[in-house]
């Protein structure tokens, strides 16, 4: 963090965007602020393209005059939609205006606008002051026309509830009535006004509570975490998806742990993830005890997060053109990798506790999950199944010795995947006992080896049989039937076994001899 002096923050506001607004709002006799995340990140020294902009409606005068003229221009709309229909038209066809006259706000996304971290798109949103009051049932305010202390009260935290004056008299001026500098210079997340207000009014800020503290790595304020575990059953009356969209950004956090393990700690984890919240705890019977799976997954999802950090990012290709997205869903998968253990959880009297099957259980319920959150339903939905499913087998052959046939078999069913998975299972390897570790880690690195060493000799990913289903019937005159299911299979086993090549004549050659027998 950096401590800006009025001169710095002018320094910083002394782009071409922000002289343009100024001049649109002294022109227009209307006071005006940049408020929020960027402010916050100016001090943070974060890199932001998003602009909010709060405009305050004049104030009314006394005498027939000063009524007229608050009439006018609230007949031109909502006043933030005035001001950027009146920066649009400065900014000209490289400017894109979108309008919400409904919710009174405008959007201006501006195209190459240089001095803004180079020559990048920025997003700026413009909005009225206003002040909010909620009824229990509803995060929608009725809302009404306020003053920037009124804008100041309504905001979530106290970081971000800076404000920076934009008009030319007083630009740059920095606007902090609930000492938001003092908490990012001390780490903290802290309301404005009374937490357990902020947070029953709108029950999304306790995400987002967490969810700053996550990417910022900061810590929430005792009276702020102590209205979180009071108003935890709002959170009732968000959506799954509004819910997810914050549980993404934290997952994308440099260390998602953080952010989990205080929702598991303010009581919101059992509310929004109950099966994430199952994992937690340790029973013991006989003297034998498991690992704390709750944990053990936050330890993976944070050795993931480790080699996958999202500002690092520049390597999309053609199944994932945002890498972005890429990492997204590779975490979800090592946070669900083992979210299938409390169902097939078993005591064994000479094995002590067991998981048998549990990465097959928790591939069944990814759907669920994703179907319950508003997540998407899609082919990034069976990338997280594939992973959850197969995160065993690579462990599995790694314990064992490692055949040529099991790697064959491990290629092909991961397909373009086999890369992501062994990332997964090597985060997995999180045991305490270290040579055990140790025996797992040269192990694993034997199956790398014959992993490239097998893609390279029998081209098993993605492998398409040299004699397809059509052919068989052809070859034997059969009908669609089961019979040809088998034969099929069983040329396929033989191919994965390395028993045959996948080569045209020696799998006819193979169909024949088993047909025959």
């Amino acid at each position: 963090m950096k401590l800006l002096t009025d001169e710095e923050l002018r320094q910083a506001l002394d782009k071409d965007i922000f002289h343009l607004i100024s001049e649109t709002a002294d022109e227009l006799g209307l006071e005006c602020y940049v408020i929020g995340g960027y402010v916050r990140d100016l001090f943070l020294e974060r890199p932001s393209n998003d602009i909010d902009v709060v405009v305050i409606a004049p104030p009314k005068r006394e005498g027939v005059q000063g009524v007229q003229e608050v009439q006018k221009v609230q007949e031109r709309g909502p006043i933030g939609c005035m001001m950027a229909e009146a920066v649009k038209r400065k900014l000209g066809k490289g400017a894109h205006l979108s309008v919400f006259k409904n919710f009174g706000t405008a959007q201006i996304k501006v195209q190459r606008v240089q001095g803004v971290q180079g020559v990048q798109e920025l997003e700026i949103e413009f909005v009225g002051a206003r002040k909010e009051s909620y009824s229990h049932d509803s995060r929608k305010p009725v809302v009404e026309n306020g003053t920037i202390e009124d804008d100041q009260n309504r905001r979530d935290f106290t970081i971000n509830a800076m404000a920076l004056c934009l008009n030319g008299n007083r630009f740059g001026e920095l606007v902090d009535p609930f000492d938001g500098l003092y908490d990012l210079e001390d780490g903290i997340i802290a309301t404005p006004l009374d937490p357990d207000i902020t947070f029953s009014d709108d029950p999304l800020r306790m995400m987002r509570c967490i969810r700053f503290a996550t990417q910022l790595n900061f810590f929430i304020e005792d009276e702020t975490f102590e209205a979180l575990e009071r108003n935890k059953e709002r959170i009732r009356i968000i959506s799954g998806e509004r819910i997810a969209e914050e549980l993404n950004k934290i997952i994308l956090s440099p260390t998602p742990s953080k952010g989990f393990i205080d929702l598991e700690r303010c009581g919101l984890l059992e509310i929004i993830f109950p099966e994430l919240y199952a994992l937690e705890g340790v029973e013991t019977r006989n003297g034998r005890a498991h690992k704390d799976n709750f944990y053990h997954t936050l330890e993976v999802l944070d050795n993931v997060a480790k080699v996958t950090g999202v500002q690092e990012c520049r390597n999309a290709d053609e199944r994932w053109p945002d890498e972005k997205e890429h990492i997204l869903w590779l975490r979800w998968a090592a946070l669900l990798h083992d979210i299938g253990k409390p169902k097939s959880k078993r005591w064994d009297n000479v094995q002590g506790w067991t998981f048998h099957n549990h990465n097959y259980i928790g591939e069944k319920m990814v759907a669920p999950i994703f179907r319950r959150m508003k997540l998407p339903m899609n082919e990034k939905m069976k990338y997280v199944e594939k992973l959850v499913g197969l995160h065993m087998r690579p462990i599995a052959i790694a314990d064992d010795e490692v055949t040529d046939s099991a790697v064959r078999r491990l290629l092909f069913e991961a397909g373009d995947d086999i890369d992501d998975l062994m990332l997964l299972c090597n985060a997995d390897i999180t045991s305490k006992n270290e040579e055990r570790k140790k025996q797992f880690r040269q192990n694993f690195a034997l199956v790398k080896e014959k992993l490239v060493a097998i893609e390279e000799k029998d081209r098993i990913r993605n492998m398409k049989f040299a004699v397809d289903g059509d052919e068989i019937m052809q070859m034997f005159n059969l009908p669609p039937s089961r019979e040809v299911g088998i034969l099929k299979n069983a040329m396929k086993e033989a191919i994965l076994d390395g028993e045959i090549p996948n080569e045209h004549d020696a799998c006819v050659e193979f169909l024949h001899s088993i047909h025959n027998a």
